[in-house]
């Protein structure tokens, strides 16, 4: 069975969908592996390096996609990239379910039965395809290194002849995967780091990390959780009493990393305008929810822009600005879900609907949207 890997169209893009690595392995399932010409440029991965791990270079996406039963991708594809699949052709990418559902609807009606990466469900068994975990990580590194390039001061604490250097002071809102990437990073580069959020078993995590908790620690935080690790809604005085902390020790920062997002919602805010007039100038707020409204409404998504004397970095895809790495992980979270789909003897395909990795993945399926999401 042939595969494909295509290039990616979308405006700053630079991630592909396979590396030499995983075309190998890909081969060693027993499938055809055709990748579109260029696919890797943005990745630094030439088509001589896919040629020589065994793919056959295509001129064009219709050449690739030309009998390609599987086909990987890091975004969704556009228009002309539907049309030319197959039906019955298997598709697997971040395909943006919430905020592209006209993708799906096509994908659908065109007969491809198509899985979006990003819901493919957090157990130990699917942790290996786990594409929101393996991005948010090199997210969170990323924003912290872009935000020390951008602020014009040292992170660390410098002792010199002439004076000491008192070292930056970095907040980070939010303690998923990328928060705690961008603790530990701003924490490696010398800075005080604390951190927040609204799930009471992170306060141990953040502070095994180096970092400061802050929180209004009462009964009620304390029970903020659910048996499945989810936050609960909190009162409106808890809100009040957390929100005044915030602002008081945000004043105090040179750099907020906030990473608060919620699948098919707009972006909660986190920082107020009112909080960012009373940082000091120069402060830097890194907003890794831009795509989605950020957390803070002064954010412009894709631009860093300056208000109040704070600059406000809104990058929408920041594994993109890491490319290399970023395309090495999705490749292989890519690679253990296509072994999952595919019959390791005879590489054939081997969809197995009832496996909640398959079905919690799914989108489309003969034709129809099935994922629960997307219905209604």
């Amino acid at each position: 069975m042939k595969l494909a890997i295509l290039k990616e169209r979308r405006a700053g893009e630079t991630r592909v969908a396979a590396t030499p690595e995983t075309v190998k392995k890909l081969k060693g399932l027993g499938l055809e592996v055709a990748v579109e010409a260029g696919a890797g440029a943005g990745a630094r991965i030439a088509d001589a390096d896919f040629a020589a791990a065994g793919a056959a270079i295509a001129p064009d996406a219709a050449a690739a996609l030309r009998g390609a039963g599987i086909v990987l991708k890091v975004r969704g594809p556009d228009a002309a990239e539907i049309a030319a699949m197959e039906p019955g052709t298997v598709l697997a990418a971040l395909l943006a379910p919430y905020t592209e559902k006209e993708t799906a609807t096509a994908l659908a009606a065109r007969g491809v039965d198509a899985f979006a990466m990003e819901f493919i469900p957090r157990i130990s068994r699917a942790q290996a395809m786990d594409v929101l975990s393996s991005q948010a990580n090199l997210a969170g590194y990323k924003a912290v290194i872009d935000a020390a390039a951008t602020f014009g001061r040292a992170m660390p604490m410098m002792m010199t002849a002439a004076g000491t250097i008192a070292p930056a002071r970095v907040f980070v809102m939010g303690v998923g995967v990328a928060g705690l990437q961008a603790i530990a990073t701003a924490r490696r580069l010398g800075a005080i780091v604390s951190a927040t959020d609204v799930r009471p078993a992170t306060k141990e995590q953040v502070e095994s990390l180096g970092a400061t908790f802050v929180a209004v620690i009462d009964d009620e935080f304390k029970q903020a959780e659910t048996a499945a690790g989810y936050a609960k809604p909190m009162s409106a005085e808890y809100q009040a009493k957390q929100a005044a902390l915030v602002a008081e020790h945000i004043r105090k920062q040179d750099i907020v990393i906030t990473t608060a997002l919620i699948p098919g919602r707009k972006a909660p805010v986190l920082v107020t305008e009112e909080m960012v007039k009373t940082m000091r100038a120069g402060s830097v707020i890194v907003d890794l929810a831009a795509e989605q409204g950020g957390n803070c409404p002064l954010t412009r998504a894709d631009e860093v822009v300056e208000a109040h004397g704070v600059i406000l970095m809104g990058y929408s895809n920041l594994p993109a600005r890491l490319a290399v790495d970023s395309s090495s992980l999705y490749a292989r979270n890519l690679f253990n879900f296509v072994s999952l789909i595919v019959d390791k003897k005879s590489g054939a395909l081997a969809l197995n609907w009832d496996d909640e990795i398959v079905k919690g993945a799914g989108l489309t399926r003969d034709g129809a949207l099935v994922h629960p999401s997307l219905k209604g």
